[in-house]
């Protein structure tokens, strides 16, 4: 720009074109400020000049600008009110985009009705897309492939698939576009075969169709289907950044951590691995699969960060306990969204940390930020946490206030609170009068059961889960066999053990085989823990073998308890337990002396009984 810059000042006499020149050149080179400047020493506008700042404006996000420029135009004309609806859909305001078409009234051309389609579909304004149609008929506007396309869109996306039908049938050879917006509409109303029998029409498939087609499937719940279907695209064409994180998504959804590694080996093979989305999602999959620490790797090596992948990355620390290194991240976040805060008060509520969840929601309230079912279940769970009933009723009141009272999240924390602080009833009050479409408020209510010393309830509703048509998790088996073990329903717990395997096809974790190795043990089913034990896939921790060691104290198998506790020492040397129990046994036993050579290792390696406690101690 510095040669035209030069030519510009020499010459004796500027005409529109050569202002003109010099502003969109500025402009295309980024340098925004020079454009304007120059503008304002224009002499005289025209509305090309007007045109170029409006749009170079609009398309770099600096809507208000953009939109003041406009406002001063003495004579406002469609080709730059197109620039600046243009702009407002590009950077999502398209409520704003409609706003400004209805007040302008200005005669629209095509290129403006189709913007404004745009606009509806992504509002799901089907009304507002009607009144556009008409005017579109009623006119004679003449209707090409992407005036077509964008009606197709906007039936689709409102749930209109009669009409969107109609309207592709009206492209003689409708375009990837149109037809990846109507896969997508009969998949979002759980038609996916119909939008199979769309996919499948079209030969020499873009990968946009291949997207639409595994995404439908993943709304669907049809993830398996999904990973299928992958493997054919491979065959066909490459995946792009939106394919590989639908697939990712695929993984966590079934746990296949393994297939998660090969799509991130993808990742890295194609340049993708530094796609925001892909990053992210990447993230969320090693932390839902248990995998931590591989997330923490793949954060140190990427390259840049935006709000969402810090956000995801907020959670990754939460879930492997790095509260600190959660703050931290938080704070380098310059503008926080609401996710930003959410991960913050989910996180430290999931961590057992109530009050930091309350302090964080305070800051929020007095931020005058908004709140969503996410912030407000948390904030109920921590109010739970601390037993404080009257405290959860009055943030359950805000809920009721902004409307998501009826919310299932929200309801289901409502359970939550009540069960923990002994109200029983109340709770089962939320959740006879709550809509339950998915198995989180029947996981509350049992838990909520099972807390309360109340297995066969428990028992008894997650019967009725099953009859209700609700799918039961490995989350939903945790917390029924938990009310099996605080009630010691040792046959019950047994058959809900195998019903997990043989009838739901689940893989018992580590979790539930603790929690069946406890029941058992208490039960003084201990040989039969033990066994358990041995033919578990992972090796046993002292925590499960202390469940047994109690279950062998309690029932007098001192044999027994004396081999585990001596398991438990070699695999934790400082664990107080099992020497302060080794040596009872000893002593019960009549072995004085190998009593007091356990008390004797115990002081010889610092390791010091935990001091007891009881509340009238505090």
């Amino acid at each position: 720009m510095g040669i035209a810059r030069n030519l510009f000042d020499e010459m004796p006499e500027r005409n529109y074109f050569s202002w003109n020149t010099m502003i969109e050149g500025y402009m295309n080179s980024g340098d925004k400020g020079t454009s304007l400047r120059f503008f304002d020493m224009m002499p005289e506008r025209d509305g090309y000049s007007w045109n170029v700042v409006v749009s170079g404006f609009a398309k770099a996000g600096e809507l208000s600008v953009a939109r003041r420029l406009f406002n001063a135009m003495p004579e406002k004309d469609v080709v730059t009110m197109n620039s600046l609806l243009h702009g407002y859909i590009l950077n999502g305001y398209a409520e704003e985009a409609l706003r400004l078409f209805k007040e302008l009234k200005l005669s629209a051309d095509a290129i403006t009705l189709t913007t404004v389609l745009k606009a509806c579909a992504e509002l799901e304004a089907l009304k507002c897309g009607k009144q556009i149609h008409a005017q579109i008929l009623i006119g004679g506007v003449e209707c090409d492939s992407k005036m077509n396309s964008s009606l197709v869109n906007v039936y689709a996306k409102c749930g209109d698939l009669r009409m969107a039908s109609y309207m592709l049938e009206q492209i003689g050879e409708p375009d990837d576009h149109s037809l990846s917006t109507l896969i997508s509409g009969y998949a979002n109303c759980g038609r996916v075969n119909e939008s199979r029998r769309l996919f499948d029409r079209k030969s020499n498939r873009c990968v946009i169709l291949w997207n639409s087609m595994i995404s439908g499937y993943i709304a669907n719940n049809m993830k398996f289907e999904a990973l299928v279907l992958f493997n054919e695209m491979r065959n066909e064409t490459r995946e792009d950044s939106r394919t590989l994180a639908a697939v990712i998504n695929s993984c966590i959804g079934l746990g296949f951590l393994e297939t998660g590694k090969q799509m991130h080996c993808h990742a890295c093979k194609f340049g993708l691995v530094d796609d925001i989305v892909v990053a992210s999602t990447l993230l969320d999959m090693y932390s839902k699969c248990g995998s931590p620490m591989e997330a923490c790797k793949l954060f140190s090596e990427v390259e840049s960060y935006d709000t969402i992948l810090l956000n995801s990355m907020i959670k990754v620390y939460f879930s492997c306990g790095r509260i600190d290194d959660a703050k931290r991240l938080f704070e380098r976040i310059e503008n926080k969204s609401l996710i930003s805060w959410n991960s913050m008060t989910n996180g430290f509520s999931q961590n057992g940390c109530p009050v930091e969840t309350l302090e964080y929601f305070s800051q929020m309230h007095k931020l005058d930020l908004p709140t969503d079912e996410v912030s407000l279940s948390s904030v109920i769970s921590a109010c739970a946490s601390i037993s404080s009933l009257e405290l959860g009723e009055q943030v359950f009141a805000r809920a009721t206030i902004v409307g998501l009272d009826s919310d299932q999240i929200v309801s289901s924390s409502l359970i939550d609170l009540y069960c923990k602080c002994g109200s029983v009833e109340h709770g089962r009050r939320v959740f006879d009068t709550m809509v339950k479409s998915d198995e989180v408020p029947w996981n509350s209510m049992i838990s909520g059961y099972a807390t309360n010393g109340h297995g066969f309830e428990a028992i008894d509703l997650f019967n009725k889960m099953s009859v209700a048509g609700i799918r039961p998790t490995q989350i939903t088996f945790m917390v029924v066999l938990t009310a099996c073990n605080y009630c010691g329903l040792v046959e019950e717990g047994r058959q809900l053990f195998e019903t997990m395997k043989l009838d739901h096809g689940f893989v018992p974790d580590k979790e539930h085989f603790s929690c069946m190795v406890d029941l058992l043990a208490r039960a003084g089913y201990v040989e039969e823990a033990i066994d358990l034990v041995e033919e578990m896939p992972f090796d046993a921790d002292a925590s499960m073998w202390s469940s047994v060691l109690r279950g062998c104290v309690a029932n007098g198998y001192k044999a027994m308890g004396k081999k585990v506790a001596e398991k438990i020492i070699e695999l934790e040397p400082d664990n107080s337990v099992a020497y302060v129990q080794l040596s009872a046994i000893f002593a019960t036993s009549g072995d004085w002396e190998s009593s007091a050579l356990v008390r004797k290792l115990m002081r010889e390696n610092n390791v010091t009984k935990n001091p007891g406690s009881s509340w009238a101690d505090c």
